[in-house]
């Protein structure tokens, strides 16, 4: 190949190959592409601007020329190139400089060279389909170039003339297929994706691995890895990565596989060390690309957003525009809500049978006159604040009511998280390209909870980064307005029961499930006890999760003033979590008479955690059974591990159900 000197010079070398190749296939006359580039490529390469003479530029544009027809499938010659005759030594040479080929051009010790597979590649581009199936009735396309072909179709939605394409690539021995198969082998797996192929898939890629040469089976290993994380099995991608660094220890594709994978387990620390060892591991070697090298610096500034832009060409652009949006609307100044004085209301009797979510709903906190302020429960724990409703701003009022005749979505039902099944709120654009326009939606936290409740059906917020970058955000604007219009010390409450603060509570509780899953405890914490404080009644069940965050933390003290606020709690978490709490604290006969209390209500427990195995009971999407065999098994799920932890306290169980 000839050498460029810089970017700019190799930009107008490749215009200079395309556009001849173009011409070549346009008009395949030799004499009339001859003197189309005899102007052109001077002009392009800016050859008349250099210190060449003119004999020198006409020699080398009739060398560039000849390489460039030499090298191009000509149609007309069953895509094959038809090179042009060389003159005898002692004929003119073609090039116009007056001297014999034998003693100019004839006599260059090293001609440089153009490969035909690259002239391929762009004849596959400027093909049209007719061309292309004539190309491939010749059976001259180099393999590894299939994909090209493959690529269109599949950006045509034609995954099965992809499969018939690609299949018999990969249908004899592997191990002679090297490094310029794998986007054949990505483009495969994708047709396979769209079709839901899954098993042909999975058989590809575990022969792959078998029996493929070591980049190629790199490339399975790294789409493996891919498929783990996205099922969220970190363990098997793990293993994955491994293979796919033994495989080939110098591919970007490996080192992509290992940052997502640290990335979607939100080890954002360990993900910007290890860009960085990348980046100079592909220094060192000579082996940067320069958007792979731009992609590592990004991890090392935010790996998380590093990962909304990499993936941002195969994203939904509907995403793609929402976190534009979020870029701007995020910015804007905090609104001022206003608290409207409600009156409160009796409270509802326990019930004594009936579902978790039931309880959630229907459960009022209660208050314990004995538990002294003393460091033990927050002071914010204290139920004196007065119930209010939250009021938007009248600006902010009037933009709401042109968004709910736009939104498809309406409310989650009860404290649901989700919409019903049945609502596809992405496929009616009109509520997003209203939004877009109006950054100041922004403002209102009825507008935040639809957008969560958007995200949280939308198939890809299930990547990590994904939540980062959209929900994250949201979560964390609403979290601000409600700290500026209710901070701590205000002794306000906002009951569940008046509708206009739902939308604000239910993204309190979305914000904690963010911050759990992004294994930001403390900050997970505070929510939990915002949630409370604001609604003592705790419709989500936040007194659930805070017992045992508090009891991850070995915070004792402060689990029992938890459990003392929600006496004769039928949630285990509160019930048993006493009993741990009670029995790290050395107050073993306390712990025994609050146990009896908790195995009374329910006694499916302490089988459930002192057996080291026991098989799953039938879960039921819908809810949960009070005292049932599915409770049992998700508190052991939950919180088996940390009761194991705790010396004796798993024997003493055993002992106290004798």
């Amino acid at each position: 190949m000839l050498v460029q000197h810089d970017a700019a010079d190799a930009e107008r070398f490749e215009r200079v190959i395309v556009e001849s190749v173009r011409h070549i296939l346009e008009h395949p006359d030799p004499r009339d592409y001859i003197d189309w580039a005899e102007d052109y490529i001077p002009e392009t390469l800016g050859l008349w601007d250099s210190s060449l003479d003119p004999a020198e530029i006409a020699r080398l544009t009739r060398m560039l020329a000849t390489l460039i027809w030499d090298a191009t499938p000509q149609p007309s010659n069953a895509f094959r190139p038809r090179p042009l005759p060389q003159p005898a030594p002692e004929d003119p040479c073609l090039c116009g400089s007056g001297f014999a080929y034998g003693q100019c051009c004839g006599n260059l010790d090293e001609l440089p060279h153009l490969s035909t597979e690259l002239v391929w590649d762009i004849v596959i581009e400027l093909l049209s389909e007719d061309g292309v199936r004539a190309a491939l009735a010749s059976g001259v396309v180099p393999e590894p170039l299939l994909a090209r072909i493959a690529d269109r179709w599949l950006d045509e939605d034609r995954p099965g003339r992809v499969v018939a394409l690609l299949e018999p690539l990969f249908a004899g021995a592997l191990e002679s297929l090297d490094g310029r198969y794998e986007p054949a082998l990505d483009l495969l797996c994708d047709a396979y994706d769209r079709l839901d192929h899954r098993r042909k898939k999975l058989a590809l890629l575990q022969r792959v691995c078998r029996e493929g040469g070591r980049a190629l089976q790199s490339a399975a290993w790294q789409r493996l890895g891919t498929m783990h994380i996205d099922a969220g099995d970190y363990a098997l991608a793990q293993d994955a990565f491994t293979a796919a660094l033994r495989s080939d220890p110098d591919s970007p594709g490996t080192a992509l596989l290992e940052i997502t994978l640290l990335v979607a387990q939100h080890k954002d620390a360990q993900a910007r060390e290890r860009a960085r060892f990348w980046r100079h591991r592909f220094k060192r070697r000579g082996l940067e690309s320069e958007s792979f090298m731009e992609f590592l610096e990004q991890v090392i500034v935010d790996p998380q957003e590093a990962m909304v832009n990499t993936q941002s060409d195969v994203l939904d652009p509907a995403l793609v525009d929402l976190h534009d949006w979020v870029a701007v609307a995020m910015a804007r100044p905090l609104p001022d809500y206003a608290l409207v004085n409600r009156r409160r209301r009796a409270r509802p009797a326990m019930p004594t049978r009936t579902t978790q979510l039931e309880l959630f709903e229907g459960l009022e906190a209660r208050k314990t006159p004995d538990v002294a302020d003393d460091g033990t429960m927050p002071e914010s724990w204290i139920e004196s604040g007065r119930p209010v409703g939250l009021r938007a701003p009248v600006e902010v009022g009037s933009s709401e009511a042109l968004w709910h005749r736009l939104y498809p979505g309406g409310k989650p039902r009860s404290i649901h998280l989700t919409l019903s099944e049945e609502l596809d709120v992405w496929s009616e654009p009109g509520w997003l390209d209203h939004l877009l326009g109006h950054p100041e939606l922004a403002d209102s936290l009825d507008v935040l909870d639809d957008l969560a409740t958007a995200l949280y059906v939308h198939p890809e917020s299930a990547l990590p980064w994904i939540a980062h970058a959209l929900l994250t955000p949201v979560l964390d604007r609403a979290w601000s307005i409600l700290e500026r219009v209710l901070p701590p010390d205000s002794g306000r409450q906002l009951p569940w029961s008046i509708e206009a603060n739902r939308p604000a509570l239910r993204l309190l509780f979305r914000r904690y499930l963010a911050q759990a899953q992004e294994g930001h405890s403390e900050e997970a914490r505070r929510t939990l006890e915002t949630l409370l404080r604001l609604n003592p009644q705790d419709n989500h069940g936040a007194r659930a999760e805070l017992m045992n965050l508090y009891l991850r933390d070995g915070e004792d003290e402060r689990a029992l003033a938890l459990a003392r606020r929600f006496p004769d709690d039928l949630l285990a978490d509160l019930a048993y979590g006493e009993v741990l709490a009670l029995y790290r604290l050395g107050r073993e006969e306390r712990a025994r008479t609050v146990l009896k209390t908790a195995i009374r209500r329910l006694p499916r427990i302490p089988r459930y955690l002192t057996r080291k195995r026991i098989k799953q009971p039938r879960l039921d999407p819908l809810g949960v059974t009070l005292g049932g065999e599915d409770q049992a098994w998700l508190y052991r799920e939950a919180m088996r591990d940390v009761w194991a932890a705790e010396p004796g306290v798993l024997d003493w169980l055993k002992r106290c159900l004798v």
